[in-house]
């Protein structure tokens, strides 16, 4: 079973056919969306901010995620919010950021705080996404620091969606046939 905290009286929340890997590790104020998966070794941690993973995304091995607490000088600090139909990559850490529908974010990338990700967007693979930078809706990031490469033809428009699927299936099937060997 993964290990579900609460902190400071803040209980995680979790959806219906959630697959939650006992590896990973979800604290605080986190709300996780139905059909969603969380696999090896996830750290999300919702201790100083919220949390919010809507439904049907997939968060790979190894990714951190976490937020920026309030403060006098930023109120509301930076929760993190990951929309519908996300697939974030192995290894990423999200920090304080918002992303919207049907996004991929590639392998080790790192986006950081007060970052907006409009709907379809693609993140290549070890970006880096600055504070404060918003990427426009439809659009290949890449780089590090992460510049707008070329708009996102058809095919690419549907394998996000796609993606969330595969991960949907994925977890089905854990959900189902996954058993410790002792």
């Amino acid at each position: 079973m993964a290990d579900i905290r609460s902190f400071h009286e803040q209980h995680p929340v979790i959806g219906e056919r959630v697959y939650l890997d006992n590896s990973s590790v979800i604290v605080g104020d986190v709300r996780i969306g139905d059909d969603s998966s969380i696999w090896p070794m996830v750290a999300a941690r919702g201790d100083v901010n919220s949390i919010t993973i809507g439904s049907r995304s997939n968060i790979q091995d190894g990714c951190i995620l976490h937020v920026t607490r309030r403060s006098s000088q930023n109120p509301e600090g930076h929760p993190l919010i990951i929309g519908d139909n996300v697939t974030v990559g192995h290894h990423c850490m999200l920090h304080g950021c918002k992303l919207g529908h049907r996004i991929l974010v590639g392998m080790s990338a790192v986006i950081m705080d007060d970052v907006i990700v409009e709907d379809e967007v693609i993140i290549g693979a070890g970006s880096l996404v600055p504070p404060g930078k918003r990427l426009e809706k439809g659009y290949l990031y890449v780089g590090s620091p992460v510049e707008k490469k070329r708009a996102l033809n058809q095919n690419e428009r549907d394998f996000l969606s796609q993606s969330a699927q595969n991960y949907v299936d994925l977890k089905n099937d854990y959900l189902m046939d996954v058993h410790p060997i002792s």
